[in-house]
Parts: structure tokens; sequence; C-alpha cells
């Protein structure tokens, strides 16, 4: 469904170039997702058994609102959900075992994109927390330096811990954590978050000269020898909003698909 090819810059940053190898079995995914069965999509990534299960109408005219958006000259919230989306999915399938926040179900949250939180194997103790920013943008250089650098610098400085604490207790709270007030002692005092930034590209960013030129500045902003502070995904697709509508079009043909069975 989605492959992944290694990229990185030396010691500065690594990660990985996403491309779509079905895009049919991705379109359901997402529909289950803005249906508000993440939860059946975990299985189905894991593997697991799980029992498929028809949407009511009202859960169908709900995802249709995710998945359309609210003017078809201005696509970006919606694409930039869908990107959230496919985000949230290729991590799950990249590492499987770390804690992740659900996908957000409205358009624009002001919340984080994604929040990770990697634990030891007792399953008890918080190695680190990843921090997601996840962009569909047909300019990204310019969104990393106008609102990832920034955002990341800001949680550098702490300025965002009380959310970061809440979001991050919410989520190990919902996981039957044994002690999630060890665990956020960890997040803040022992400085163990890292940074991941998902973005669309295209064709200026899609070589490795492009990558390193849009990546640039993140050391400064994230320092620390260690690169696994600095995780970089990449997407490429020369024309991103027809493909994304395209996508949105597919996830809404497979949700009424699964209405229709409960009719």
């Amino acid at each position: 469904m989605i492959k992944f090819e290694p990229i990185s810059h030396g010691k500065i940053w690594s990660g990985s170039d996403w491309s779509i190898t079905n895009e049919d079995e991705l379109a359901n995914l997402i529909a289950r997702v803005a249906l508000g069965q993440y939860r059946y999509v975990l299985k189905i990534l894991k593997d697991t058994e799980c029992e498929a299960y028809a949407p009511t109408s009202s859960a169908l005219e709900g995802a249709i609102r995710l998945l359309t958006p609210t003017d078809d000259n201005k696509p970006w919230h919606r694409d930039g959900w869908l990107f959230q989306v496919i985000s949230w999915i290729a991590a799950n399938i990249q590492d499987p075992q770390t804690l992740k926040s659900p996908p957000q179900m409205i358009h624009a949250d002001k919340g984080f994109d994604g929040l990770h939180l990697c634990l030891d194997d007792t399953r008890e103790n918080v190695i680190s927390i990843i921090v997601c920013e996840e962009k569909a943008t047909t300019v990204p250089r310019n969104k990393i330096t106008s609102q990832v650098w920034p955002e990341f610098k800001s949680l550098e400085a702490g300025s965002r811990d009380n959310e970061l604490v809440s979001e991050a207790t919410t989520l190990l709270a919902g996981n039957t954590h044994l002690n999630p007030d060890k665990a956020i002692h960890e997040i803040i005092w022992k400085k163990v978050r890292k940074y991941r930034v998902s973005i669309t590209i295209g064709d200026n960013e899609c070589t490795d000269d492009g990558r390193r030129n849009l990546f640039k500045g993140y050391k400064k902003i994230v320092s620390g020898e260690g690169v696994s502070r600095r995780r970089a995904e990449t997407f490429y697709q020369s024309r991103l909003r027809d493909w994304m509508k395209q996508i949105a079009n597919k996830a809404i043909s497979a949700a009424k698909a699964m209405e229709a069975e409960n009719v």
C-alpha cells in the first residue's frame, strides 16, 4: 500500500520517502478513519483479527463532510486532513509498537498534528515522545520555514509543555499505562522529545539536493547529535491537489459501499 525508501542527510536528519503502491487499499483505510473506525484500521495494519462493520447513515454523512472541501477552490483544509491520516497510516506501518494519538476528526484542528510515545520493553516507561508536523502543501520550503521550524523551536523552548503534558496523559491513560505520572515526568524533565516532519513535495524537492535544501536548518532548530531526534518524511506528487481530490473521491465511494452493506 505504501512503499518507503530511506532518505537522510548525514547526521543531520533521516527518514523516508513514500510512494503509494495501492490507492484503492489506501482509500478504503481513509474511508474507515473518516467513519470514525480508526481502531479497526489499526487492527488491519497489525494483521490481527477484526470484524468489519457497516457504518450508520449519519456516520457516512460525517465522513463525506471530512472528505469534501467546503470550497472547491480552497481544498487545503480537506487535503491537510487527508495527509494527516495518510501520515498516521504510514507511521503505523513503519513502527506499529509506538502509541499514537488517533487521527483528528476535524479540519484544521489547532492541536498537535500527531503524537507518538515510544515505550520500553516493559511497556511501563516512556523512552521518547515524538511530536509530528504533517503538511500537505505545494510550497513545502515556505511551509517548513514559516510554520514547522517555529513550531519545533517553540516546543524545544518548552512554551507548549502544558499542551504536551495534557495530550500525552490522555494518550497514556487510554492505553492502560501503569504509571502515567512517572512517564510525564520523564517527558518534561529528561527532554526525551523528538520531532517528525512529514510533508508533500514537488519536482523541486524530489532529489537528494532538493530534500537537503527543503530541510535546511533542522539541526539549528532541534539540536543534539542523535539523528533520531530529527525525522524527515516526504511524499512526492507533481499534481498534489488533483491527486488529493482523486483519493478523497475514492474514499467517499468506499465509505458509501460500506454503508450500503448495512441497508
